[in-house]
C-alpha cells in the first residue's frame, strides 16, 4: 500500500506542477524568462540537498527528457519562422551560428582553463557548452518585454539561435569523445560536421514535406492534428538521431517547411505547440533543478561568475563583431545582438553530456553551466528592454493584440475564418479600411448573426468574421487594435519627391498621371498601405502604383506618414506631370505647416 500511495503522491505532485506551469504563463508574460528560473529552484529544493530530500541522480532520464524538450522547441521556433522575414539575414545568421559559436567558446577557454585550473580540452568544452544562444530564451524574452525588433534584427537573431544549438550540440559531442578516447584528428571532425549537418538537413526536409502531405490528405479527426505533428517531429528527430545525423537541425527545418506551407489546423498546431514547449522547458528546468548540489556548487561558483561575465562582456561580443564585419550592421545593432545572447536551459542540457558518458570532472561542467544561466538570465534577461530602446533598434509595442478566434474550414486550405471584437477607434471601423486579400463574411450583435449588409453599418461592440489566408491572419490584427495618435510630418522633411501619408490617391494622380480607380480618389496613400500591405507597415516598405513604386519613409501611429515616390527609371525628359510636382510639393507643406502652426 505504500508503494501506491507513493505513486498517487508523485501523480498529485506532478499534476499541481503542470497546473503551476499554466498558470505561470499569466507570469511569464510580465517578468519574461526568468520566471523559469523558479522551476529551477524549485528542483533545487526538491532534490536531497533541499528541503524535498528527494534523491535523483538519473542522468539518462533527464538528458532523455531535455532532449525531446530541446527537439519541441526547436520545432516550435522552426514553425512560427516565416522563411521571407529569414531569407536576407540567411548568411549572417548562419555565420553566427557556427563561426560565432566557435569563437565565442574559442575566447572562453583560456578564461577557464586558469580560473578552474583545467586542461586545454577540458576548458574548450566548457566553452561549448555555454556558447550557444537560447531561442526560447530570447523569444519569450522578447514577447514578454513588448518589444518589436527591427526586422534585420530580429530575423538576424531568430535564424540564429534556432540554428546555433544544433552546432553547440555536436561541437560538445566531438569534444567529450575526443576527451573519453584520447585523440582525434581535424578531418575527422570536419567529416562528421559535414554529414551529420548534410544528413540531418535531408532528413528534415523529407520529414517536413511528408508531415505537410499527411496533414492536408489524411482525414484525422478534429482535435487530432496538433498532437500528430507534435509527435511527427519526434519521429523525425528520433529517425535523424538513429541515422547519426543532428536530429536538433532537422527538427528545425521540417518546422520550417510545415510553417511555410497551406497544411490543414495550422494555427490549432501552433497553438497547442507554444503549450508543449511551454510546458516542456519547465520539465527540463526542473529535471535540471534536481541534479544540482548547492554544497557542490559553492566549491566552483566564483570561478564560473567569471567565466560568465567573460563570455557576456567579451567572448560572445567579440564574436558578434567579428562575424557581422563582412556585412553592413549598424553597430548599435551587433551590440545589441552581442547583448541578446542569453544562456537558458540548452547550455545545462549540453553540461549534462559529460555526466551522461561517466567523465572526469563532469558536474564541474555541469555546475559551472547552471551559474551562467542563472547570471545570463537575470542580467541580461531583465535588461534587453532597456538596452534595445537605449540602441535603438526597437519600439516598444503599444499594447497586445485584439482577441483573435481562428477557425478552420473543412475541404480547403486556402482561407479560414478570423473573428475581431469591432472597437471603437479601430482602423476598420473608423476608416473603413480592410485589406484586398480578407473578405467580410458575417457579423454577430446582439447574438444575433447577421451577414454583412444585414449589419451595415458594423458599430462598436459587434463581433466581424472574415475570410483570410491562413499565414496572413495576424496581419489583420492592426485593423481591429484601437488607433494611435498619428503625429505630422515635419514639413520640411518634404522633398521633392515625399509627400505625406495624407495626400489622397486622386491628388497623386493629378499630378504625376498615374491611373488609379476613381471610386478610391479619396483614399489617403497610408490608408493604401494599410489596405494593401500583408503586415503591419515598416520602414522601406513598397508598394506598385500604375508606373510608379510608393516607398514608405517614416512611420507614425503604427501608419505611414511620410510615402516616397519613386518614378519610372526610364524618362530622360521632365514631364507636364512632373513639371507640376513643384505645385503638389507646395500645397502639402502648406497645408502640414498650417496644422503644425507654423
Amino acid at each position: 500500500m505504500a508503494s501506491l500511495d507513493s505513486v498517487s503522491l508523485a501523480i498529485l505532485l506532478g499534476a499541481i506542477l503542470v497546473m503551476a506551469g499554466i498558470l505561470s504563463s499569466l507570469l511569464a508574460l510580465r517578468f519574461g524568462a526568468p520566471l523559469l528560473l523558479v522551476f529551477l529552484f524549485i528542483g533545487m529544493l526538491a532534490g536531497d540537498s533541499g528541503p524535498g530530500g528527494l534523491k535523483f541522480n538519473d542522468v539518462q532520464n533527464t538528458y532523455l527528457v531535455g532532449s525531446a524538450a530541446l527537439a519541441l522547441i526547436l520545432f516550435d521556433g522552426g514553425l512560427k519562422t516565416r522563411f521571407q522575414s529569414i531569407r536576407t539575414v540567411l548568411a549572417p545568421s548562419m555565420v553566427l551560428a557556427t563561426v560565432g559559436v566557435l569563437l565565442t567558446a574559442l575566447i572562453t577557454a583560456p578564461v577557464a582553463k586558469y580560473v578552474l585550473d583545467l586542461n586545454w580540452t577540458e576548458a574548450l568544452l566548457i566553452g561549448a557548452v555555454v556558447a550557444s544562444t537560447d531561442a526560447a530564451a530570447v523569444f519569450l524574452l522578447v514577447h514578454a518585454q513588448g518589444l518589436r525588433l527591427r526586422p534585420r534584427v530580429g530575423a538576424t537573431l531568430e535564424a540564429e539561435s534556432g540554428t546555433n544549438d544544433p552546432f553547440a550540440v555536436f561541437l560538445t559531442l566531438m569534444l567529450v569523445e575526443l576527451i573519453s578516447v584520447g585523440h582525434s584528428s581535424t578531418g575527422h571532425v570536419i567529416l562528421e560536421f559535414l554529414r551529420e549537418s548534410m544528413l540531418g538537413g535531408i532528413v528534415g526536409v523529407i520529414g517536413g514535406r511528408m508531415v505537410v502531405v499527411a496533414l492536408n490528405r489524411v482525414a484525422l479527426p478534429q482535435g487530432l492534428h496538433a498532437p500528430f505533428v507534435t509527435t511527427a517531429a519526434l519521429v523525425i528527430f528520433g529517425v535523424a538521431q538513429i541515422a547519426h545525423a543532428s536530429g536538433f537541425l532537422a527538427v528545425y527545418l521540417a518546422g520550417i517547411i510545415i510553417g511555410n506551407r497551406p497544411t490543414r489546423a495550422h494555427n490549432s498546431v501552433v497553438t497547442f505547440l507554444d503549450a508543449a514547449t511551454w510546458l516542456a522547458q519547465i520539465v527540463m528546468f526542473v529535471m535540471l533543478g534536481l541534479l544540482v548540489s548547492p554544497q557542490r556548487l559553492m566549491v566552483s561558483v566564483v570561478p564560473a561568475v567569471v567565466i560568465a561575465f567573460v563570455l557576456m562582456l567579451v567572448a560572445r561580443p567579440l564574436a558578434v563583431m567579428i562575424c557581422l564585419a563582412p556585412f553592413r550592421f549598424k553597430w548599435r545593432e551587433k551590440l545589441f545582438i552581442a547583448w541578446t545572447g542569453l544562456r537558458g536551459a540548452v547550455a545545462i542540457f549540453l553540461a549534462s553530456i559529460p555526466m551522461l558518458v561517466g567523465l572526469s570532472k563532469a558536474y564541474l561542467y555541469f555546475d559551472v553551466a547552471f551559474v551562467v544561466v542563472i547570471i545570463s538570465l537575470l542580467l541580461q534577461g531583465w535588461t534587453l528592454a532597456a538596452a534595445a530602446r537605449r540602441l535603438h533598434v526597437a519600439l516598444p509595442r503599444a499594447e497586445r493584440g485584439p482577441r483573435r478566434v481562428e477557425l478552420d474550414l473543412p475541404g480547403q486550405l486556402e482561407q479560414q475564418l478570423v473573428g475581431y471584437p469591432v472597437r471603437p477607434r479601430s482602423l476598420f471601423l473608423k476608416r473603413g479600411l480592410i485589406p484586398s486579400w480578407s473578405k467580410p463574411t458575417l457579423v454577430i450583435r446582439k447574438e444575433k448573426i447577421l451577414s454583412p449588409a444585414e449589419a451595415e453599418p458594423v458599430t462598436a461592440g459587434d463581433y466581424i468574421y472574415l475570410l483570410a489566408p491562413p499565414e496572413k491572419a495576424e496581419a489583420l490584427d492592426r485593423f481591429f487594435i484601437d488607433m494611435q495618435p498619428t503625429v505630422a510630418p515635419d514639413p520640411h522633411l518634404l522633398g521633392d519627391f515625399m509627400v505625406s501619408g495624407e495626400t489622397t490617391l486622386g491628388s497623386l494622380a493629378e499630378i504625376y498621371g498615374v491611373a488609379i480607380d476613381p471610386r478610391r480618389a479619396e483614399r489617403t496613400l497610408a490608408d493604401y498601405f494599410d489596405v494593401h500591405l500583408d503586415r503591419a507597415p515598416r520602414e522601406g516598405a513598397t508598394l506598385p502604383l500604375d508606373t510608379i513604386v510608393l516607398v514608405a519613409r517614416s512611420i507614425s501611429g503604427g501608419r505611414v506618414n511620410v510615402v516616397g515616390l519613386r518614378l519610372p527609371e526610364d524618362e530622360d525628359e521632365p514631364t507636364p506631370q512632373l513639371t507640376r510636382m513643384g505645385a503638389l510639393k507646395r500645397k502639402i507643406s502648406d497645408a502640414w505647416s498650417s496644422l503644425a502652426g507654423i
